[in-house]
Parts: C-alpha cells; structure tokens; sequence
C-alpha cells in the first residue's frame, strides 16, 4: 500500500511540478481584449461570460458543465434536472458560510444548526434530498473535492454517521456559479453520488478587482458577523490567475432559559451556579480565513494548464450539557444525587458520607471533607457546577493541477493529480478528568481527525461525429483517515477509578494510543460515456463504470438518459441510473464516545460508537460494512415561453444496504469488560453504545418545481421541492422506532422559495425572498414534532460611481420569526427545536460596501 501511495504523490508533485512551470508565462497584465478571448475559451471547455442581466437564483438558460462531458449546454438542453446558481445568489445575502447561503436558494438542499452536537456543531452536515450529506458529491471546477475529517455522530438522525465535505471552506466571493445535479451520478462521479452533485465552479475572469466588507448583528444584539473579502484577476492567455480571499467573525448567540434544575440550584441558595447554566446558540467562529486560487496557463499551441488551490482555517466553539454539582454521575456523586461522591486520596480511615436534601449538601459533613486533606469532593473545585466547552481548530488545504490538450479529429484529452486533507484538532476545557480528582487538569487537548484524499485522473473525449460524443476515463484514488492521539490527561485511567469516578476528560474523551491508527484504502474506476443525437429533436446519453476498492471489491454501475423536443416549447426528460457508495475508512475504524441528554432517564448518558466489527457489537448484531446500492429514476417536463420556463420533475432513489448508526444498546457488564481489554480505557464509563450498520433500506421519492420569468423591471424565480422518506425493510432488533422516525422525519418534507429582483431606479435595485419550511421531527431532547414556517428576506443596493460603488442593507427573517417552543424547555435550557432548518436566532440586520476595480 505504502509503494502506492509513493506513486500517487509522484505523479501529483509531478503536475504541481508543471504548474510552477507555467507561471514563467505569465505577464503582469492582460488587455480587455485577451480577458474576452480567455472568457470564451474556457466557456468552451464549460466556463462561460456572466452577463450582467443574469441575476435569477436557478438560471436554466446557462451552460453547465455538470451531468455530461459532452459540449457545454444549457441546463433545459440537459437530460436530467440540473439548478444553475449564479454567483449573485450568494453575494445578495447576510452570511458568508456557503452551506447556508445555497439553503436559501435551493429548496432541495437543506443544512441546519448543531448546538451541543459534537463535531458535528464543527463541520455541519447538509442534505441533498432528505440523504445525508455523504450522498452528495461535491465538485470544484468538475473535480472531485476531498471530504472532511468529521463523522457526524450527532446530526439529528439523518446524517447521523455521515462523513461529507466542509462546504464552508469555500469563499462566496470566489464562486461564479454553483451547478446542482439533483439526480443520481455514480455512473459518471462515483461514490457519494447516489443524491446527487454539486459542482462550484470558480471565477476566472483574468482583469479587474473587488473588495467587499460586511457587517450584522441578530435582533437580540448578539451573534455579531463581521468579513472582508477581496477577488483579483490577472494574467492573460499565457498564464492566468483569479485570486480569492475572505477573513471574519461570526459571534456566539444564547437562545437559552435558566434549566430547572439550575433554577432549583439558586432557590436553595447555590450563587455559584450560572444564569443560564447551558447555553443554547450558534457557535463562536475566530480565525475564520478562506484562499481560493483559480489558474491556469497555455504552455504550448495545443496544451494547456489548468488548475485551482485552497487553504482555510478557523476555529469554532460551543457548548456542552451542564454537569450539576449535586447529580453529575461519576464526577459529583454515585447515586443519582442521594448523596456527593467522594474520594478518598490516601485509601485509609473512613470516608464520610455526605447527603443532599432539598439540593443542598450536608454543610458539616461537606466542610469535614474540605476540611481533610486526604478527602475530595469536586464540590471543591465547581461547586456551582460546569459546562464544558468543546471546538476544534480546523485546516483545510488542497491543491490541483493538471494539463489538457487537444489531437488531430477532435480527441481532446486533460490529465490532473490531486490532494485534499482536512484536520480538526479538537479542544475541550472548563471539564475535568475525574479519576485524577483534585489534580485534574481542566483543558486538554484530546486528539484530531485527519482526512486526506490522493487521486490521478486521465479523461478523453472525441466527438464522432456531428451526432455522437463519446467520453472516456480512468482514476485512481487514495483515500485515508487518521486519528490523532491525544495529550494522557484526556483518556488516561487515574487512580480514582476505582472508587467510581470516570476517566478521561469529562464529555469528550481523548482518543488513546489505542484508538488512534491510521486506515487507508484505495480504488481504481474506468469510465465511458456516449451521448447521441439521432434526431434534432431527441438526445441520449449512457454512462458506464466499473470500480474495484481494495476492501470492498468491485462494483459496475450504468446510467442512461434523455431529453426530447415534444413541442417547439415542450420537452421531456427522463433518467434512469444505479449507484453505490463506499463506507469511509473513518465510518470502518473510528471510536466515538460522547455525552448526551437521555429524555427518558431525564438525565447525561456516557454513548460510544464503536466499529461494526467490535466484539461488543457483534453480540447483538454488527457485521463488516459493505458498500451502499441504489437506483436512481428522474422524470421530467420543460415549459418554456417566451419570457418564462418552467420545469418539473419527479426523482426516486432507492437505497439498499443504507449506512447508518444503529439504535442505542445498554451495554452489559461482559461487553464493557470486553472494550476495556481491547484498550479502550474509556469504555469503563459508558452506559449505552451503538454501530454502524448495512441493515435497512429506504425509498426517497418527490417532486422539484422551478419557474423562471420576467416581472416589472425584474425576474421572478420559484423553487418547490417535496420530499418523502421512507425506511422500506430493517431489522427492529438493530433500527428502534425512534431511529426510523428520525430517518423519515428529521427533515422538512416540504420546502419552497420566492425570489423577486426589482431595479427601482437607475442606480437602486432590491431583492425580496419569501422561505418556506416545513414541519420537522426532533429526538434528543424531547421526541416532538415542530410546526412549518415562512422566513421573508429583504435586501436593498444603491450603487454610485457607474457600478463601482455598491451600498447594500438587509435583513434575513424579516418578521423575527422563531420555530416552535420546545414543550419542555426546563429541561435542558432549549427555547427552541434545536435542529430547526431556518436556525433559531432570529432577524438578522446587515450592511454591505463593494468596491470593483
């Protein structure tokens, strides 16, 4: 494996190798004329001019690139649904993250806030079609683009286990358009694309500059964003480059109300404790730094360079559940709050029991505990309680760098080497590591998450004749995840154990040198795709491919496809594929352990996910994972006019041997024995385990509705989408009742937008957004089902300067609205459905200043 991979980074440094080569070629500047000549090549090769008139959110009349390797053509032209986002979309809103700023555009896309959801509140799962977000493959410039290292433990059942990509990484301002392939494309892509994909196709434009600043705030005063951004072009054929970069801010938000029991804490006069003792809200982003290059050069007559670069960082901090002084199991006390738990350090004499009534601790029993230097109670050290504070400091970085050409009869060709990695570097502190009582530390430093992905590509294309293309491929991948161990402290068993208090840091454990290890797999596709056109009415197109994985052998897909002219205004489309997707390394070998709230026992359970093949899971079920099937069948109407399209199209997806985490277990006392001499140490705390599994299937069928016309002195756009999940066949000793409603339940089935761009007078325009969600279902904190929702949006720009200037105000959730109260917000602290689709913070009020060059 190791001799591979050696191979794969030779040929990769090899083309970057080329890329510093062809930077010798390129000039200072380039005249508008050579910027124009460059604009309509690479239009040609699936770049394309914006015009300054295209500003609907779902362009169909653009050429894409996505979905076929043949000509560019427009998105109506296509024989599957395929979104066109221009870049205006996302520089006419509030936010910065490119996850949520395609939510509100696309209504089959969905992304939501994680507060107190473990990595996942890091790096946020999205959804394409109601699958979780490792269905969808994410493309740049036509590229596969590497995962990130975060498995969402927690994503409110949909995306629970899902290993997608960090989208966030990805500045808007580099962005010229998103491309959308709501249908399946594992025939074409391979894995991941059973939803479908998302291609972010990048500027390229090679003269000129722009600057943006932005600044907001929530209604409430908080959550206060602030960003600069900057995109420059310049070069000319010989060698160019677009050059993108974004730095800001996102602050914290509190959405919370006291918890009762903290209420109760202060009635009994506990001043230590604080108001609110668990926060509920967006998360604390610093740091927050994205670089997006976009190159290339023509190094002789017929071959030229081509390729795009990234590096991101930031840091991202939230919130965890609040561990009461009195109740906290293994930390506070032993049984259930009756009385503290405490230590007693030099193993000799007695050790005093220390009851609590009323939540108030015996004072004289607890002050004879103080008192003696051989006894501890962690009373000593929080006796207000704490709620640690958990993040990760994360890197992304990749590289891309290839060259295309062109031979004699039309046979192009275009080889590139790439290479991905994405870190999360996890911190937690103002916790403790129990079993060390009073010389626990209270932050550590508990490991990392690396993921990394190598690949070459080889793609031909020759056009047979004016009716037929034909396409051809090869890649080879490397696909590997690390985990990184963490400092001792995290995960080291202390001398307390024994008399009952847990090990490792207190709500996210240090990955121990057990846990950590490095997996590695890789896989090598062939390809070949045809599209004809038999009749000027009628076009075809077919893919193949086969792939072999190293640890899951081979698999063949097909995909076929059409689009015909019924009417000179009327077209039909329709699709049929199948599909597959590989469980990740990390999804195979990773070992989770988490703390979250139990509604049933009203209290913080300790939850490990641990690997499918672990002894303790294949006593009640798993077995070695294998890769998801699926079908994919789309069928589609055009309606097109003179001033408006419309298209509609029915999807449904079929999954077989569907990946996720199975329901909870209570770990019995011989498969805690069993964790603990397989090494992990932590295991010894855990109530409740769960693994990965292959047992189920699911069916996910809708519609998507899109109209496009002119209204006034501007556009009207119309997005619609349903959809309906259904678990079709699973085994109810792996999948619970709770698990299937969340799979079917856990998104909005019905989602829709409204866009309407006005020009009011020659130098002000404005933008009016209408959002609709629909109801959603929640089971972590209490199992309820929150009611739908219409979030308007408004946004005005005055430009001075002939364009130059822009002044921009807005507001996202005009009329303030919220989700539905949680029916038991005393609970844990939680207003509001904490996965709500359109967040829960509020009316957001913003101001913007561009300035174009």
């Amino acid at each position: 494996m190791r001799y591979k991979r050696a191979i794969l980074r030779s040929l990769f440094f090899g083309s970057t190798l080329l890329l510093c080569a062809g930077t010798a070629f390129w000039c200072s500047a380039a005249s508008h004329e050579e910027g124009e000549e460059h604009a309509e090549e690479t239009a040609s090769c699936g770049g394309e001019k914006e015009s300054a008139s295209s500003s609907a959110d779902i362009q169909l009349e653009k050429l894409v690139v996505i979905g076929s390797r043949a000509r560019a053509r427009s998105a109506i032209d296509s024989a599957v649904p395929i979104d066109v986002l221009g870049g205006e979309s996302f520089v006419e809103q509030g936010g910065t993250d490119a996850m949520d700023l395609l939510r509100n555009v696309a209504p089959s896309f969905n992304v939501n806030s994680q507060p107190i959801s473990d990595a996942a509140t890091v790096v946020r799962p999205a959804n394409l079609r109601g699958l979780p977000s490792d269905h969808t493959l994410v493309l740049v410039n036509g590229k596969r683009r590497h995962r990130a290292s975060v498995i969402y433990w927690l994503g409110n059942g949909v995306s629970d286990g899902a290993q997608g990509a960090d989208l966030s990484a990805i500045p808007a301002i580099a962005i010229q358009r998103i491309e959308i392939l709501r249908d399946g494309a594992s025939a074409q892509y391979g894995s991941d694309a059973i939803a479908g994909a998302l291609n972010f196709q990048l500027r390229d434009n090679t003269d000129g500059a722009m600057i943006e600043t932005r600044a907001g705030s929530y209604q409430e005063g908080d959550g206060t964003l602030y960003t600069i951004a900057g995109n420059y072009g310049v070069g000319q054929r010989s060698g160019w480059a677009n050059l993108s970069a974004e730095y800001g801010r996102s602050g914290p938000t509190v959405r919370s109300t006291q918890r009762r029991d903290a209420q109760n804490l202060l009635a009994a006069g506990n001043t230590n404790v604080r108001d609110p003792a668990q926060i509920w809200g967006n998360p604390d982003i610093s740091g927050d730094l994205k670089l997006f290059a976009n190159y290339g050069a023509a190094l002789t007559e017929d071959i030229q360079l081509f390729g795009h670069a990234n590096y991101a960082s930031k840091r991202v901090e939230g919130g965890f559940f609040f561990r009461n002084p009195n109740t906290r199991g293994a930390v506070f006390s032993g049984d259930g709050g009756k009385t503290l738990l405490i230590a007693n350090l030099s193993g000799e004499g007695e050790t005093p029991v220390v009851e609590v009534n009323d939540n108030v601790p015996d004072a004289a029993a607890l002050q004879q505990v103080m008192d003696d230097d051989n006894l501890f109670s962690f009373q000593e050290m929080f006796p207000g309680g704490f709620t640690p504070r958990f993040g990760a400091d994360t890197q992304d970085h990749s590289v891309l760098a290839g060259l295309r050409g062109a031979l004699p009869q039309g046979l192009t060709w275009e080889a590139s080497g790439y290479q991905g990695r994405h870190e999360s570097d996890f911190f937690i502190f103002n916790t403790v590591n129990a079993s060390l009582g009073p010389e626990t530390p209270t932050s550590f430093d508990p490991g990392a998450y690396i993921q990394t992905d190598l690949s070459v590509n080889l793609d031909l294309t020759y056009p047979a004749s004016e009716m037929v293309f034909l396409a051809a491929g090869l890649e080879y991948r490397i696909e590997e995840f690390e985990i990184v161990q963490g400092e001792e402290a995290s995960y080291v068993v202390g001398p307390l154990a024994q008399q009952g208090f847990s090990s490792g840091s207190n709500g996210f454990p240090g990955f121990s040198d057990i846990a950590a290890g490095v997996w590695d797999r890789n896989n090598a596709a062939v390809y070949v795709e045809a599209e004809a056109r038999p009749t000027p009415t009628l076009l075809i197109g077919a893919a193949l491919r086969y792939e072999d994985f190293e640890d899951f052998g081979s698999t063949t897909n097909y995909k076929m496809a059409a689009n015909m002219n019924l009417h000179e205004n009327i077209r039909a489309r329709a699709s049929y594929s199948t599909g597959f997707r590989a469980p990740t390394p990390g999804q195979q070998n990773a070992f989770n352990v988490t703390t979250e709230f139990n509604p049933q026992k009203s209290d913080l359970v300790n939850r490990g996910t641990i690997p499918s093949t672990n002894p303790a899971a294949e006593l009640v079920g798993g077995e070695p994972l294998k890769p998801e099937k699926s079908t994919n069948a789309t069928a589609g109407i055009i309606l097109t006019g003179s001033n408006a399209t419309l298209t509609v199209d029915y999807f449904n997806i079929q999954v077989e041997d569907r990946l996720a985490v199975s329901q909870d277990f209570q770990l019995e006392p011989e498969q805690v024995e069993q964790l603990v001499s397989a090494g992990i140490a932590s295991a010894a705390n855990l109530q409740e385990f769960r693994f990965f599994t292959n047992d189920f299937e699911t069916e996910t069928q809708g519609v998507d509705v899109v109209l496009t016309r002119p209204v006034g002195n501007g556009e009207l756009n119309l997005a619609y989408n349903y959809t309906d999940n259904e678990v079709v066949d699973y085994d109810p000793k792996i999948l619970d009742d709770l698990r299937i409603r969340l799979l079917e339940e856990g998104l909005p089935k019905t989602r829709w937008s409204a866009t309407l761009r006005q020009s009011l007078t020659e130098n002000l325009r404005a933008v009016g957004r209408a959002s609709y969600y629909g109801s959603w279902f929640e089971g972590t904190i209490t199992e309820h089902t929150f009611g739908d929702e219409i979030v308007f949006d408004l946004e005005a720009t005055y430009a001075l300067d002939g364009g130059a200037t822009a002044l921009t105000a807005g507001v996202q959730n005009l009329f303030n609205n919220y989700p539905d109260k949680n029916p038991t917000p005393g609970f844990v602290g939680s207003i509001y459905g904490e996965y709500s689709p359109f967040g829960f913070s509020g009316a957001f009020w913003y101001a913007k200043a561009a300035l174009n060059f």
